[in-house]
């Protein structure tokens, strides 16, 4: 199994702004989420910006980058370029590793293209864990997903779906957070930038949902190692800071 690992990393953030360069105990971030990508068994790993800041500092630190346009509406559109610009065959595996994940199992991106190599019949594959909280079920930031006894997703909400209509206990519902890494097929990914935005992505908010809408299967697994939540805010920052 053959798959290449792209990590997206744009400069504007509302919440962080310059965030992959953030300094993470004497290192910026998207150095950080590197070095773990460059851990997994992939045969190559691409920085992939828009910023010519990240690019010199990605360079300083030996990383191979592609440069993208800046308007793009997803990362998955994103992924789409630079697997384009690499001349990737269509059936060529790409793992997307989110930029602000300095914490990212390497086992974790192994699984993920793993998965999608195993399940001919799915175009995606991506990771989940259990939801342990009432809290954590209830919020819309956190992105819930249900699949079939196949693996394969039925959907992706910000609602808490499966909706316990008599007072099941959480556990027992098997309610599952979609942790948002992604293998896909390169063939893919190409398809996707010429279908329009689908009415679930638009309400949802959620580009994952326009593959469903085009019946695209989507694998869906725990994932092997528990997955830390990436760096959104200041605090976040802080916290991760102070693992290394």
């Amino acid at each position: 199994m053959s798959f290449v690992v792209i990590i997206p990393a744009r400069y504007a953030s509302s919440r962080l702004p310059g965030k992959p360069l953030k300094d993470i105990a004497g290192m910026p971030m998207i150095q950080r989420v590197w070095q773990q990508a460059v851990k997994s068994r992939a045969s190559r790993v691409v920085i992939a910006t828009d910023d010519s800041r990240i690019q010199s500092a990605a360079l300083l630190f030996g990383a191979e980058v592609c440069m993208t346009r800046e308007d793009h509406v997803s990362g998955t559109d994103r992924l789409q370029e630079v697997a384009s610009v690499l001349n990737l065959d269509d059936s060529q595996l790409v793992v997307n590793v989110q930029g602000d994940e300095p914490l990212i199992p390497p086992i974790v991106i192994d699984q993920v293209a793993a998965n999608l190599a195993a399940n001919s019949l799915a175009g995606v594959a991506t990771l989940c864990e259990p939801i342990a909280t009432s809290a954590d079920f209830n919020n819309p930031n956190v992105v819930k997903v249900v699949a079939n006894r196949a693996g394969l997703a039925s959907y992706f909400s910000r609602a808490p779906i499966p909706w316990p209509r008599n007072e099941t206990p959480i556990n027992a519902l098997l309610a599952r957070r979609h942790i948002g890494i992604y293998a896909y097929r390169v063939g893919q990914l190409n398809a996707f930038v010429n279908w329009p935005v689908a009415p679930t992505e638009t309400a949802e908010s959620l580009e994952q949902l326009r593959f469903l809408w085009n019946n695209v299967a989507i694998h869906v697994a725990d994932a092997i190692a528990e997955v830390p939540c990436g760096v959104d805010t200041e605090d976040d920052l802080k916290a991760v800071s102070l693992l290394f």
